[in-house]
């Protein structure tokens, strides 16, 4: 009997030392733990990367998606999309200058031959790459084209849509469409159809006040990477600079001018592929907001509950848009939505891995 407990002591102990030998390996060849910041890759000798302990930048919510840079993240369920892209502008507050006037509903009402810039400029600019542009301000067309079976789009375009537009307005306070369900009354069904468009493998690019949209919905905030407007300072010259390589950021200066609002933001993005900043301690700040120095991203990328997404918070002037003009950085602004528009429709690579310093 001693021997036999004997024989089972040091069976247990072999067994012990055979699992902590066995924890060992995990931990010396387990990968590092995701701390949410991609980015920490760039160049940490230039002091450009963001301070991860700022409380102004805590917080990294996963949203209960797949989102990062890491192209596991996509889902390419529909392969044979068109080789067109869809423009939505709806506003449902304040209305930016270079989307004016409000457009008609359905799908491609007519645009105004002076005004509606921002419009007609990224119709004519992809025309040049050989892309077919719709633009509806309607948001059930929008739902109808990007519902659940479509093909029909590569990627959606939020050119400076306002508050809650994807919401069904006043349908909420009308019985014969809210409460009478032989109506099919769905009043976010925009939503839905964003959100099954992104999950099979759709492109999104988010155009300035993309950024003041759908606040209160955290799916939206997440598909923007973590990030929401916050406030901005006045209208101002600033110095874009390009801090990543990629697709979309190709054969763009190092640096150049540009004049925006240099958008403010809370929370700050996680998780991207940041391409452009800012320095925002050369700008006049607002008052009740500290900006975010040397490293304040106007672009960025990443995948999203398999789509592919773009955004830059970049674009409030009209003259941004016309080209020829003479606002600094025009030439170059029409470049980089270009290319960030082929990228996130597939035609290009997208939000590539090299995180190199420029």
């Amino acid at each position: 009997m001693i021997r036999e407990e004997r024989t089972m002591r040091a069976r247990a102990a072999t067994a012990l030392a055979s699992a902590l030998v066995l924890l060992g390996s995990f931990a010396t060849t387990a990968p590092a733990a995701d701390n949410g910041d991609n980015n920490r890759k760039l160049d940490t000798s230039s002091g450009l990367t963001p301070d991860m302990n700022d409380p102004r930048i805590a917080g990294d919510p996963d949203y209960g998606v797949c989102r990062g840079t890491d192209p596991i993240c996509y889902h390419n369920w529909v392969a044979n999309r068109d080789n067109r892209v869809l423009i939505y502008s709806r506003t449902a507050g304040p209305r930016h200058a270079n989307i004016n006037p409000a457009l008609a509903t359905g799908l491609n009402p007519p645009l105004s031959a002076t005004q509606n810039v921002a419009q007609r400029a990224i119709i004519q600019w992809m025309a040049e790459v050989g892309v077919e542009v719709n633009w509806t301000e309607d948001v059930n067309t929008l739902s109808g084209q990007l519902g659940p079976g479509q093909d029909n789009y590569k990627a959606v375009i939020f050119l400076s849509p306002t508050r809650d537009t994807l919401w069904k307005h006043g349908t909420a306070i009308s019985p014969t469409s809210a409460v009478n369900t032989s109506t099919n009354a769905h009043l976010d069904a925009a939503k839905t159809a964003l959100r099954q468009f992104m999950r099979s493998g759709g492109g999104f690019v988010g155009i300035h006040n993309a950024f003041g949209t759908e606040y209160n919905w955290p799916y939206y905030e997440g598909l923007l990477g973590n990030a929401n407007y916050y406030n901005h300072g006045a209208n101002q010259d600033g110095t874009v600079k390009v801090v990543a390589k990629d697709p979309s950021t190709a054969g763009l200066p190092e640096t150049w001018p540009f004049r925006d609002e240099w958008y403010n933001l809370r929370p700050f993005p996680t998780k991207v592929k940041f391409l452009l900043t800012v320095d925002s301690s050369q700008l006049t700040l607002s008052n009740d907001h500290p900006g975010h120095g040397k490293f304040h991203p106007v672009a960025w990328c990443q995948y999203y509950d398999g789509g592919r997404v773009w955004v830059t918070t970049l674009g409030h002037d009209a003259q941004a848009f016309v080209d020829g003009s003479s606002f600094p950085g025009q030439a170059q602004f029409k470049k980089l939505m270009v290319q960030a528009i082929l990228s996130a429709m597939g035609n290009t690579e997208f939000c590539t891995p090299d995180h190199r310093q420029r």
